[in-house]
């Protein structure tokens, strides 16, 4: 499989998952220790629209704000340091990750705002939770007013605003919980 090439400025979803389906994360320390590593490596490098860490698979939605090799150096660099906290604290060893990260260019603005709804859903997807509880995804970031490294005021212009960014995310909740009830 062909990796996309990354291009400064351009919009991307970027996923992976755990070897062989294994869990990426045990706990929420290490939820938390992977946000604080992104945020070492890669915020400045890239603005961050969305996340959504499950347990045994992540999804970011950013745009890269550097050119391509920094940004690939720089995920490399995340991406290890995790792994190597990570297996030294549950004392294994090897890859963590299925080889290299997956990434997917978003090439208009209607798919950039469906793909943050679907990574905030996530949690309704895989685990029937509530999306709007969810502590490890970007959607309360969005909502409140804390400070964040989410892009927060981009994300909402992109939605119209709160009120439409919330109401576009339960009306998805809404169809897909009527989906999957009556299928």
């Amino acid at each position: 499989m062909k990796l996309e090439v990354l291009e400064k400025d351009g919009y991307y979803h970027i996923y992976n998952k755990g070897i062989n389906g294994c869990l990426i994360f045990e706990n929420d320390e290490n939820k938390n220790f992977f946000l604080k590593q992104l945020s070492k490596y890669l915020l400045g490098k890239i603005s961050i629209f969305g996340y959504c860490l499950m347990d045994n698979h992540f999804h970011l939605v950013i745009r890269l704000n550097e050119e391509e090799q920094i940004v690939t150096q720089a995920f490399s660099n995340f991406f290890n340091s995790y792994v190597k906290a990570f297996n030294k604290e549950i004392d294994r060893t090897g890859s963590l990750f299925e080889k290299h990260f997956k990434r997917i260019k978003l090439n208009d603005e209607d798919y950039l705002k469906q793909l943050i709804i679907y990574v905030h859903l996530n949690p309704k997807h895989h685990l029937d939770l509530s999306f709007q509880k969810y502590k490890f995804s970007s959607y309360q970031s969005i909502i409140s007013i804390k400070e964040t490294k989410i892009e927060r005021e981009e994300v909402l212009k992109l939605f119209g605003g709160i009120e439409n960014f919330i109401f576009c995310h339960n009306q998805k909740n809404d169809f897909l919980t009527e989906k999957y009830i009556f299928e």
